[in-house]
């Protein structure tokens, strides 16, 4: 490498608070912790699902840090709340790296945030590790420099319609996000119903508001077309105020919420009325009794009076995720070896076989229906 390039090189390592210290690893691994950082929405009604999240995560990290954490070093987060706006997050990475000195991230959350961070993954070279709620493209633009455990919304699209096609389902309404996560997600839902709808199947789709201003206009459209079943990919209040809409237009379909619909919540809402509603959910059942790792769980989220719920769950696995990365990379933690570990890493965790040793970076393609009763409870 030229002088000028080592130059360069030094510079842009300089700028990360990418030193090494004593022991011959990088900023934020000492003889007793490994810190990592989180930029997250943490606050309002975005960060409820977040908070749970990390909460069960909590759970996975004290846990290990309890029994002596890895390798005879205790793991600290660090979480700043970046409100879900990219500016916001740019600005959350570049304090932990430059400031708080994290060797790597876990927890994003969020396309746009996620993509206008990626640069800065890939410059400082920390690894980021675990996600909620993330575009299939905006994966493909991180591969590499991130590693994402949930299945993607491409892999629920394929799920949700071979199940459709497989009840004889011709008729589907799709309401989506109107922004370009939405857009994108019906994409997803038109190539899965090219590839495995029956013969003749129409789709229909009306985008939402984020705000869910227009969810009056979008419930009447699917409605007026009568569908059999209708996929939502939208989230909070407009969920069950397009169920009540659809019903008082004397259409009754099947519906189905894509993962980033909250039963729970529509249960509360809609009380007696909710009807038949399936979630495609890229987790493990939560209260399994034939699985060990939920069980451990839920003895731990009793312990620590944490509600035990899918969105708890899956920052559980995510931690567990990392935390096996960790341990398999051993004592010698830099963030090259931790990129190699992660490109390799085949495992089982509660019932879900995760596997980055492929092309992408998505560990799993795990998808389960599950319905919601009228009391907020998952039944399989």
């Amino acid at each position: 490498m030229r002088r000028r390039d080592l130059l360069a090189a030094a510079l842009s390592t300089a700028a990360f608070g990418l030193t090494r210290n004593a022991y011959g690893a990088q900023s934020g691994v000492s003889e007793s912790e490994v810190v990592l950082g989180q930029s997250a929405v943490l606050s309002g009604p975005l960060g409820v699902a977040m908070k749970s999240f990390n909460a069960g995560a909590h759970l996975a990290f004290e846990d290990v840090n309890a029994r002596g954490g890895i390798a005879g070093r205790k793991i600290r987060v660090l979480s700043l709340d970046d409100g879900l706006k990219p500016d916001v997050a740019v600005a959350n990475y570049k304090k932990l790296l430059g400031e708080h000195n994290v060797f790597a991230f876990f927890g994003g959350v969020g396309s746009g945030t996620i993509a206008a961070a990626t640069p800065i993954l890939r410059e400082s070279n920390a690894p980021l590790i675990g996600n909620f709620a993330l575009s299939d493209g905006v994966r493909e633009k991180a591969n590499g420099a991130a590693y994402f455990v949930r299945a993607s919304y491409g892999r629920e699209a394929e799920k949700l319609v071979q199940h459709l096609s497989t009840i004889g389902i011709t008729r589907i309404g799709v309401a989506h996000l109107a922004n370009p996560g939405g857009t994108e997600v019906l994409s997803l839902l038109r190539a899965a119903v090219a590839s495995q709808g029956r013969a003749g199947t129409q789709l229909v789709s009306a985008a939402v508001n984020n705000d869910g201003s227009n969810v009056a206009e979008a419930g009447k459209t699917l409605a007026a077309v009568l569908p059999q079943a209708v996929i939502m990919f939208i989230s909070g209040p407009p969920v069950a105020e397009l169920m009540k809409v659809m019903w008082a237009a004397k259409s009754t379909p099947m519906f189905y919420g894509m993962s980033v619909v909250a039963g729970d919540q529509v249960a509360k809402a809609l009380g007696e009325r909710m009807g038949g509603l399936a979630i495609s959910q890229v987790m493990p059942y939560p209260w399994s009794d034939a699985d060990a790792t939920a069980s451990g769980f839920r003895e731990r989220c009793a312990a620590a009076r944490v509600e035990p719920d899918y969105y708890s769950y899956e920052g559980y696995i995510n931690a567990s995720v990392l935390i096996e990365a960790l341990r398999r990379t051993g004592r010698n933690l830099t963030r090259e070896l931790l990129h190699a570990t992660m490109r390799t890493l085949k495992t089982r965790i509660g019932s879900m076989d995760v596997d980055f040793t492929g092309p992408g970076s998505t560990g799993s393609r795990f998808v389960d229906l599950v319905h919601v009763n009228s009391q907020g409870r998952f039944r399989r």
